[in-house]
């Protein structure tokens, strides 16, 4: 279906109301950006991919035919407040008709003196001895309500489970296989929206594997959420402090202390759309985010972080802004040949735009021939915190950083190319931030072609068949999928164009590889970090343009293709595993042939 008539098919009087609330809310710029973002022409519709990816019958057969060694019973936990019949019948067949059948649903109701609810739970416990019902005596709370279930609960693990949406039928089979295979104490799951009629299911969210920092940014885990029963009850089950956002919080702190942490990339949840849900109309609960919010908050303070956290125009996403801590210093590592103008551009972005005071500036100095930039370097050296340095042998990007980077007195680096230019004055205190926790290694900022497209935001292992950039040429106020372009994150790497990196991490890896002179050496550096245990951050409040390779040219010759393609075969010998099985910060769902997290073809 076209775009027009994609927009067309949606022009109902209920969908032109929230168009006007949602026009209220992010301006007629902002709005017009989530609209086209919204109706953006897909190679592969998603519901389409839905009915082709969906369990057959014969395949559910097979998985109600398994049989079990040590099989784990699964609590389904369900607070109830005055549920639709047709959606508490739904809810509840949802739940009966798993493949996998060692399981019990748990009922709260809170829905007082409205005994439909009742009434229709009954019915189905009559039939069935796996359906557990308790009608409390006044409403608690969706975190009350919920800590109810959990006290009738028996089972090895607890499923978070709202009233009105639906479960997979394979849901519950799937997560028992993970618990089986991986011993996890968490396990979470891929979801997508229905609507109230269940006729179109949209807006999947195809989610990576756990990312500590995207969690800080965006309740991503969400649904379906499944913990072991004895970490639940450790942590007390539910905080009614924080209702409209309890979940959140409660999956901060399984998070917080589980031992392993395990995401199955399918679609096993089935989130309902209808007019008073939080997921049709955010702004219909601000309580929720506010919840939302202090959850943030009270997760940083448990693990000791000190950071500033508020709400962003899209509701439900949060910006985590890390304080300095003390005033280190910062040695920013500057490689160049010739090119005077484009340095000197860089360099007053600098001087004049950046707010943090305390660094130094390398001028790695690569084999210019010009008069012009000699002059220059002589005018610059020793003024301004600027340093001078010669690097005298033949290209290779990866030795000159690090001829850079051993000229270098502070206890941080920041990786940047002459070809960029800084738009946020605390850019720099931005990366700091991140960079000054003991678990990350490197930061990445978000970077702009000259015509205000993304260049990078991150970095996935995998695209063009080695790695590349995420959201490429997306437009500068574009959120991306699931918002991803404005939520800081952990990637499996970003780039130097723009990268901070502590100076005990850089030198406890060796540096960037000389392996690798021109190509794939910043996200081999990247993996070297992770591999020594560090996260690497993608932070979109760190924002510069980068104009790109105007010093070295393209691989146009068939002495740098084979430069290019030697490269790559080195990449692929380092790091064979991550190649073969997938980036855990993308999702298996989502192709590899472009850079948009389009879905993957059929």
């Amino acid at each position: 279906m076209s775009k027009a008539g994609q927009i067309f098919k949606r022009i109902t009087p209920y969908n032109i109301k929230k168009g006007i609330r949602y026009l209220k809310h992010y301006g007629v710029r902002g709005f017009y950006a989530r609209l086209l973002e919204r109706f953006e022409e897909r190679e592969v519709e998603y519901q389409e991919w839905y009915e082709k990816n969906k369990p057959s019958e014969e395949e559910l057969a097979r998985q109600r035919k398994k049989k079990w060694k040590e099989p784990v019973t699964i609590s389904v936990l369900v607070p109830a407040y005055r549920t639709p019949e047709a959606f508490l019948r739904q809810m509840i067949e949802s739940v009966l008709n798993q493949t996998y059948p060692y399981l019990e649903l748990c009922i709260a109701d809170g829905s007082g003196e409205n005994i439909s609810v009742e009434k229709v739970v009954k019915e189905y416990q009559a039939k069935d001895q796996r359906v557990c019902y308790q009608r409390l005596e006044k409403n608690e709370g969706i975190a009350g309500n919920t800590n109810a279930a959990i006290r009738m609960a028996t089972g090895d693990y607890l499923a978070l489970f709202d009233h009105d949406d639906l479960l997979s039928p394979n849901a519950l089979f799937e997560v028992a296989s993970t618990i089986e295979k991986d011993k996890a104490d968490v396990v979470y799951t891929d979801e997508d929206k229905v609507t109230s009629d269940l006729k179109e299911h949209f807006q999947p969210h195809f989610k990576p594997d756990f990312n500590p920092d995207l969690l800080c940014a965006n309740n991503y885990i969400c649904h379906l959420f499944v913990v072991k029963r004895s970490l639940a009850l450790k942590l007390g089950g539910q905080d009614p402090a924080y209702d409209g956002a309890q979940d959140y919080d409660f999956i901060f702190r399984c998070t917080e202390e589980a031992e392993k942490i395990v995401h199955i990339a399918k679609i096993l949840y089935h989130w309902r759309v209808h007019q008073a849900s939080t997921a049709d109309n955010p702004t219909s609960k601000m309580y929720a985010f506010d919840a939302g919010k202090r959850a943030i908050e009270a997760h940083l303070q448990r693990i000791g972080a000190k950071a500033e956290v508020s709400h962003t125009k899209d509701l439900g996403f949060y910006r985590v802004k890390y304080q300095v801590q003390g005033n280190p210093k910062v040695s920013i590592v500057i490689p160049n040949k010739d090119e005077k103008e484009t340095l000197k551009k860089c360099l007053e972005s600098i001087w004049q735009k950046t707010t943090y005071s305390n660094y130094e500036i390398i001028l790695v100095e690569n084999n210019s021939t010009t008069r012009e930039i000699r002059d220059y370097y002589q005018e610059l050296d020793g003024k301004n915190g600027v340093r001078v340095v010669y690097w005298d042998k033949e290209f290779n990007y990866s030795a000159i950083n690090n001829f850079g980077a051993s000229h270098a007195k502070g206890e941080y680096l920041l990786l940047l190319n002459n070809d960029t230019e800084i738009i946020s004055p605390d850019c720099l205190e931005q990366l700091l931030g991140y960079c000054m926790r003991p678990d990350v290694g490197a930061v990445g900022a978000r970077l702009y072609y000259e015509d205000d497209t993304v260049q990078h935001a991150g970095v996935v292992i995998g695209f063009g068949g080695i790695a590349g950039h995420c959201f490429v040429q997306q437009k500068r106020d574009a959120t991306g999928y699931c918002h991803r372009i404005i939520c800081a994150q952990d990637y499996s790497a970003v780039t130097a164009a723009c990268m901070m990196v502590k100076k005990s991490a850089f030198d406890a890896v060796g540096g960037l590889s000389e392996e690798l002179a021109v190509a794939f050496n910043d996200i081999d550096f990247c993996m070297k970090l992770r591999k020594a245990g560090y996260l690497i951050v993608y932070n979109p409040y760190a924002e510069l343009y980068h104009y790109e390779s105007k010093s070295r040219g393209l691989e146009d010759t068939p002495e740098k293709v084979a430069r290019f393609n030697k490269e790559i075969a080195t990449f692929e010998k380092k790091w064979p595993d991550i190649l073969k099985n997938g980036d855990p910060y993308y999702n298996p769902n989502l192709t590899l042939k472009s850079q948009d997290f389009s879905l993957k073809r059929i």
